[in-house]
Parts: C-alpha cells; sequence; structure tokens
C-alpha cells in the first residue's frame, strides 16, 4: 500500500502522465486536421474547349508545387456538376458555366473564384436571314429556323434555352437540334442548319473551326442590356471588329455579346490549403489569358451562382496567407497544420499553467504527509522492543529523504517543521533505549 502511493503521489509519474495526456491529443488532432492529397481530380469540358485547356494550364502550375491534378473531359456544366455532387466521382473541382446551376439543388458546392467570361456566340448563316438584310440582331428573327441550341449535359444547352424562353420563344417555334460542337459545325457548313448556339471564351479551340464556313456570321445582340438586366448573372461584353480573328475578320463590325461567368466550383468541405494553391495557380494564368477581359478583373467573386467559399473570400480580399506567401506550398501546410493542432492545445493548457503553482503545493503537501504517517508508524512502534531498531533504521531513512527535499521559500516553514517532528521521534525513541 506504502509503494502505491509513493508511485501515486510521485512527481514524475504525474509529469510523465500528463506528457503522454498530452501526445495522445496531439495524436488526435494529427488525425483530425488530415493534409491535404496530393493528387486531385477536376472536370473539365470537352478537350477542345477553353474549360479543358485552362484545366492543363492548372496542371502545369501545380505540378511545380507537388501536387498532379488529373485533368477530366466532360461533356460540359451539368455533368461537372453532377461529377461534383456525387461523394463516389471523385472529382475535387469543376469549371462551371454561370447561370446554368440551381444552388438550392446543390447544396453542398461552394464557389472558389469566377475565372473569364464566356460569351454566348450565335453563329449564323447570312442566306437565312436575307429576308431579314441578312443579319441576326434579336433571338426572335429565329423563328422558323434550324437552331442548335447545344448538346445534352452541357451549359449551352441551359443556357440557350433560358435566352429562347425569355425571348418568348417555344420549342414549337424553331426546329431545335441538340448538337455537340463539332455536330453543329458539320451541319451548319453543310447548310443543314440555319444558326448554332455556342458558349466558348474568346480563346476557345473549338471557335476557330466557325472561321472557315463560307458566309457565317456573328450575332450581334441588340438586347444586350435588356437581357443582362432581367439575368444578373449575364454580362454585356463588347467585341472589337477582328478580335476572334484578324484573319477572317470575325467579328466584321463591333458586336455586343451576352456572356456568363466561368466559374471554378468545389465541394464544401474541400482543403483550405487547395484553395489557396488554385487560386494562386489561377493568378498567374489569368494575367494574360483572355481578350475579352481587363487586366485584374479575374478571379473575381462577382457572378457566382454558389456562395463564395471562406477561405477563398479571404483570399480574394487580401491575398494568399503569410505562410502561402512566404513559404513553398507543403511547408506552408505543414507549419499551418502544426499550428492549427497547437493553438487549441495552448488555450487548453494556459488556464492550466495559472494552476500549477497550487499543484505543485498540493504535491508537497502529499510528500509530507506521506512522511507523517510514517512518522506516526515509527512512533507507534517505538513502545515495542522488537521494532525498536528496525524504528532507527526507518527513521534514518526518512531523515535522509527529508534533507533532499527542495522547497520554495514560501514552503520553507512546512519542511522545518517537518524535519522538528523527525527530531521529536529521535528523542523519544532514544528515550526509550
Amino acid at each position: 500500500m506504502l509503494s502505491l502511493k509513493k508511485h501515486l503521489y510521485n512527481p514524475w509519474a504525474i509529469a510523465l502522465s500528463f506528457l503522454l495526456l498530452l501526445a495522445i491529443l496531439f495524436g488526435v488532432l494529427w488525425v483530425l486536421i488530415p493534409p491535404p492529397p496530393k493528387t486531385i481530380e477536376m472536370a473539365t469540358g470537352f478537350p477542345t474547349g477553353l474549360y479543358y485547356q485552362f484545366g492543363e494550364r492548372l496542371k502545369s502550375e501545380l505540378n511545380q508545387e507537388g501536387v498532379e491534378l488529373q485533368v477530366k473531359a466532360t461533356g460540359g456544366t451539368l455533368d461537372n456538376l453532377d461529377l461534383l455532387s456525387d461523394p463516389k466521382s471523385g472529382v475535387a473541382f469543376a469549371m462551371v458555366q454561370g447561370g446554368v446551376a440551381d444552388a438550392k439543388k446543390y447544396p453542398n458546392l461552394v464557389s472558389i473564384a469566377g475565372m473569364f467570361y464566356e460569351p454566348v456566340w450565335v453563329w449564323y448563316r447570312e442566306p437565312a436571314f436575307k429576308n431579314e438584310t441578312g443579319h441576326l440582331r434579336v433571338l426572335s428573327q429565329l423563328k422558323g429556323k434550324r437552331v442548335s441550341i447545344g448538346n445534352e449535359g452541357s451549359g449551352t444547352l441551359a443556357l440557350s434555352q433560358t435566352l429562347l424562353k425569355v425571348s418568348g420563344i417555344t420549342e414549337n417555334d424553331i426546329h431545335i437540334e441538340k448538337l455537340k460542337p463539332d455536330e453543329a459545325i458539320k451541319k451548319l457548313n453543310s447548310g443543314e442548319l440555319d444558326a448554332a448556339f455556342i458558349v466558348a471564351a474568346a480563346e476557345a479551340p473549338l471557335l476557330e473551326k466557325f472561321y472557315m464556313i463560307p458566309g457565317v456570321r456573328l450575332m450581334n445582340f441588340d438586347q444586350a442590356d435588356a437581357y443582362a438586366r432581367n439575368l444578373p448573372y449575364l454580362s454585356k461584353v463588347n467585341v472589337p471588329r477582328g478580335l476572334l480573328s484578324i484573319e477572317y475578320d470575325l467579328p466584321r463590325q463591333d458586336i455586343q455579346v451576352l456572356a456568363p461567368t466561368a466559374t471554378l466550383v468545389a465541394q464544401s468541405d474541400i482543403s483550405p490549403a487547395l484553395v489557396s494553391l488554385m487560386l494562386g495557380a489561377s493568378y498567374d494564368i489569368l494575367k494574360s489569358y483572355s481578350r475579352l477581359q481587363k487586366s485584374g478583373e479575374f478571379p473575381s467573386n462577382a457572378g457566382l451562382d454558389f456562395p463564395l467559399q471562406v477561405d477563398a473570400e479571404i483570399y480574394l480580399k487580401d491575398g494568399p496567407s503569410f505562410l502561402h506567401r512566404n513559404l513553398p506550398f507543403w511547408t506552408a501546410v505543414w507549419v499551418g497544420r502544426f499550428m492549427k493542432i497547437i493553438i487549441p492545445l495552448l488555450v487548453i493548457l494556459i488556464p492550466l499553467f495559472t494552476y500549477l503553482p497550487a499543484a505543485s503545493n498540493l504535491l508537497l503537501k502529499l510528500k509530507l504527509a506521506r512522511v507523517y504517517e510514517e512518522l506516526k508508524t515509527i512512533d507507534k512502534n517505538a513502545l515495542n522492543p522488537q521494532l525498536r531498531e528496525q524504528s532507527f533504521r526507518d527513521l534514518d531513512s526518512i531523515e535522509k529523504r527529508v534533507g533532499n527535499i527542495k522547497v520554495s521559500r514560501l514552503d520553507a516553514k512546512e519542511l522545518y517543521d517537518l524535519k522538528g517532528h523527525v527530531g521529536d521521534v529521535r528523542n523519544r525513541l532514544n528515550q526509550m533505549r
């Protein structure tokens, strides 16, 4: 029993137990705050579209930071939303066309930032509109025409349907075909189509295929301001003559088009470190990415369908954190992760430090109480001649231990009182001798 109490009151045992508890708590927090993955997947669009090209540029930037980005080709925005909302798909990021998604249907998705304008280009054959002076200027002119409005799963389809609906055009008013871009180009070239909707950035490689179609022009949205007022996620963008192609002189005059914002979207539990990494890489890419945007206009927090992710909001407002601004990515990740663990521990430990003096005093009292308990036993055995010599040996041991006890000046009185009591017990033993 005495041995058990010695271990129980031993300050080294208490300190070791405290350190063990601290290590266990640190380990638990280390597991609860995992590092970001080194491989992530991003849903984009057709390989000939700018979503895919943008993903490839991001892939190159992220490789320099030791993160592998897998760029996944898809049918477009609606496919991307389905993949991103499916936890089993493995997709962490996706490019989404503004104005397509109903945020209420995807409560677990957040916006990282708007990346670039993605205009609605309406290509049309001049001969098909010869009765309208050969030009397409308002969508109501499409009534009775053969029109491709985009393939299933694409943002082009969703947005063109919205524009037609706002314009008062039903599916009975026009001959609709839901074609992929390459299919629309082929039919437009052969005269089987009168017009085709394409949503793509000005730099998208697929637009080059339209240049070579004889007699094809771009629609000038005369009602662009009205559409932008009715559909807030759309912006009116001015396109100077020849911007798409100086060689083919497209467009052949200054025109105005409607443009949603291509947005980088992620799951709501996305790693803050990955958000910082993607935005940092995007800034570098978008410095000279699109001819339609102003310098520094993107990444942007405007024209977003989904709530802006908290860390992205801070980044867009204040720039990268101190760690990511001054350290390599993975070094910043591990330092940040360590700080996220240490700070909660300090919040717990600092109040405990205020109790250290009281704890130290309690330990001293326990140690002295143990000695007094032994003195009590020796004093009791003093009347027994057979135990008297053993009592002297025990008393010698106690005096040696008491002499090694170190105390603060405030506790010196209690130690000297104990030494006096040890002396009293020795005097009684000597008298009994």
